[in-house]
């Protein structure tokens, strides 16, 4: 029941232990507070896409379901959000976001956008170039096109940072 605590000696702690707010436990003689981390929120993404591309929308699910907030602007230029934001025309795709001072261009699989969160490298961010099938938002039945995630580095050059497989 919520707001109820035990009883005074309920078998766990010394009533001087019992603070309300961080529970503790007694080893020996030295009282023991146990921190938990805290779970940080996924950054927000904002989305530039073409309003009739029905890929893009297709990948921004994808994204949600990972559990990042998507927020999509419709835009008559996707090649202008690209420059606007950094990312070389030479990785384009359909559709451009940005995500905590990354660009991502198209359709980057949620779990590399996630892995590239954690390792913060100096880049500009990652690109899945054309548009393969079988990357998030381009299923196409079971048919599955090889791709390569590309990680832009600051000097406009990319490398795989993760490859998918046909």
């Amino acid at each position: 029941m919520p707001g109820v605590r035990p009883p005074h000696n309920a078998g766990c702690c010394p009533t001087s232990l019992l603070d309300g707010r961080t529970p503790h436990f007694q080893i020996g003689t030295l009282p023991v507070a146990i921190a938990l981390p805290a779970v940080a929120a996924k950054p927000d993404v904002h989305v530039f896409k073409s309003p009739y591309c029905g890929c893009c929308t297709a990948w921004i699910e994808h994204m949600q379901a990972a559990g990042f907030a998507v927020k999509a602007t419709d835009v008559d230029d996707t090649a202008a959000a690209r420059k606007r934001l950094g990312m070389p025309q030479q990785f384009g795709s359909c559709h451009t976001a940005s995500v905590a001072g990354y660009v991502l261009e198209g359709h980057v699989p949620a779990q590399q956008v996630q892995r590239l969160l954690a390792l913060q490298p100096k880049a500009i961010g990652l690109a899945v170039p054309a548009m393969p099938v079988g990357s998030p938002g381009m299923e196409v039945g079971e048919r599955k096109d090889p791709y390569d995630v590309f990680l832009v580095g600051l000097d406009g050059l990319g490398k795989v940072f993760a490859h998918y497989p046909a």
